[in-house]
């Protein structure tokens, strides 16, 4: 049923939207939204240092990622307390122990009107930028870097500011 859904279509990218009257936002790049860089946490880090950066920092969430660059999932605060305070996880634990490994990706060049769609679902997208890497033997690969979070007040922000009354 997934496959006659237009929004999910659009989301992963099989369909070009097709709506007649979109808003004057919709064909704009996600990398006009200049967003800053985000806080990445590596996979060793403690739910307990977690929190604290988190809150040090202002942050509601942060990528896990892995020092090879393959991003692991999201950790939010709210889950991560939640998690601890049933029981499910130990201020101890590695934040792998309290990550949604299901997010939505993006990238710098595609349009707002595909991240509202994500954002109708989801709470986050992060924003990423493929990368070509050469290893020492001169193969190359394509790595994701990830550029940024973005979510629905970066999005209401960015139109708010910009409206084109």
């Amino acid at each position: 049923s997934k496959f006659l859904n237009d929004k999910w279509m659009i989301k992963n990218g099989f369909l070009n939207d097709v709506r007649e009257h979109k808003p004057w936002w919709w064909n704009i790049k996600v990398q006009k939204l200049n967003l800053s860089a985000p806080l990445i946490l590596l996979p060793e880090v403690s739910c307990q240092k977690a929190i604290e950066i988190l809150q040090e920092k202002g942050y509601d969430q942060a990528p896990v990622v892995a020092e090879s660059g393959l991003i692991l999932g999201m950790v939010t605060l709210s889950n991560t307390l939640t998690s601890v305070l049933a029981g499910n996880a130990q201020f101890s634990d590695p934040v792998t122990k309290v990550i949604y490994d299901q997010f939505s990706k993006i990238g710098l060049e595609d349009s707002l009107g595909k991240l509202s769609c994500i954002l109708e679902n989801d709470h986050f997208a992060i924003v990423v930028h493929e990368q070509m890497q050469f290893n020492g033997s001169g193969s190359s690969f394509m790595k994701q870097m990830v550029f940024g979070v973005v979510t629905a007040m970066d999005l209401l922000t960015f139109v708010s500011r910009n409206d084109k009354k």
